[in-house]
């Protein structure tokens, strides 16, 4: 009889725990997550640091994080962490009065672009799973996905040579911020360049002698497109020739920045919400690699106009050095290549291999 009214009351108090905790278990608990790194590059691991607080005097026998994640994160194996088909992650815990847990997640970025944990659902209850609650949080944990950068072997050639080559092309210009000595006036030298002082001493007009300087304007154009005649958008499987373009324009961008030079990039492709084609044109500074990466990161797959016609809006500009980089030639693309040359730009054109014939 004691065994009984023992069960009973024991009963008695998980039903009431149990109820109690449907009603107010969730109310001092708070949930934050957020990247060890906000930017990082494709490839790259990191950490989602997860903490948990129970700001209240009551044991939550369990309590379920569960929140939809890209499948281009990839978690590794860790006890307490369930994700299911690579794209929902569940966090189990359980907290005593007013503590704190912080989980360490190791994750893995497998494809550039921007990912945020946007919300996430908690659900806690009691030891029987007959009594719980649940609701949504809002979880801001954004991360930026930079595109690979790749290695000399897999860029066009030598970017050294490319960038020399470039400047051979382009006509040097006489940068009138370095003199390299005087000399006697001869006719059609610009009335500025004369040099007032040693005129005077000498008695007959000198000029100033200007050294040369060669700037590369890098402007990386590639192209949406597999095929000439195409007007459908690319499905996934698709893409992976366009990323590797995405790759490649970021990886000269950033060592043309690294080398001093100035560098941008447009492509049929719009960023982020936009949908207009991406043209940044060339420019330096010490932010300019950060912007131009997560620019390359919130690029989308998705061709906003014929690469012909893209490249028509282009032959207004002048005085750069483009790299063109594309999946197939034509004698229609040639043409358009040949319309910018003539505005005094520099082209070069990389057909990207496994792209069409």
């Amino acid at each position: 009889m004691n065994v009984l009214v023992v069960l009973a009351v024991f009963a008695a108090l998980c039903i009431a725990y149990g109820r109690l905790l449907e009603h107010v278990a969730l109310r001092g608990l708070t949930c934050t997550r957020a990247f060890s790194r906000r930017e990082v590059f494709e490839g790259d691991e990191g950490e989602l640091v997860e903490v948990i607080s129970n700001d209240r005097p009551l044991i939550v026998p369990w309590l379920r994080v569960e929140s939809r994640i890209s499948r281009h994160l990839q978690f590794g194996r860790q006890e307490n962490l369930d994700v299911s088909g690579s794209m929902y992650h569940k966090s189990l815990f359980t907290l005593m009065p007013y503590q704190r847990i912080t989980r360490r997640h190791r994750v893995k970025f497998l494809h550039r672009g921007e990912y945020n944990i946007g919300s996430a659902s908690l659900t806690a209850g009691d030891v029987t799973g007959f009594f719980q609650c649940s609701r949504e949080q809002r979880l801001d944990a954004p991360v930026t996905v930079y595109p690979r950068l790749l290695d000399d072997r897999d860029l066009p050639m030598p970017f050294s040579r490319l960038i020399g080559e470039m400047m051979l092309e382009r006509q040097l210009q006489r940068d009138p911020f370095l003199i390299n000595g005087i000399r006697p006036y001869r006719p059609g030298d610009p009335v500025r360049d004369i040099h007032w002082p040693a005129t005077a001493r000498m008695g007959e007009l000198h000029v100033r002698v200007h050294d040369f300087s060669a700037q590369t304007r890098l402007m990386v154009v590639f192209n949406a497109q597999l095929k000439e005649n195409q007007w459908d958008n690319l499905m996934e499987y698709e893409q992976d020739l366009i990323e590797r373009e995405i790759s490649m324009a970021a990886t000269l961008c950033v060592r043309a920045l690294r080398a001093g030079l100035t560098a941008g990039f447009a492509a049929n492709m719009p960023i982020g919400a936009s949908e207009e084609s991406t043209v940044l044109l060339p420019s330096g500074g010490e932010a300019r690699e950060e912007e131009l990466l997560t620019a390359f990161a919130r690029l989308r797959i998705l061709r906003t106009r014929s690469f012909n016609t893209f490249l028509e809006e282009l032959s207004g500009l002048s005085g750069l050095d483009m790299v063109v980089l594309s999946p197939y030639d034509s004698s229609e693309l040639q043409l358009r290549l040949e319309a910018l040359r003539s505005r005094g730009n520099t082209v070069r054109l990389y057909v990207m291999e496994g792209g069409a014939a």
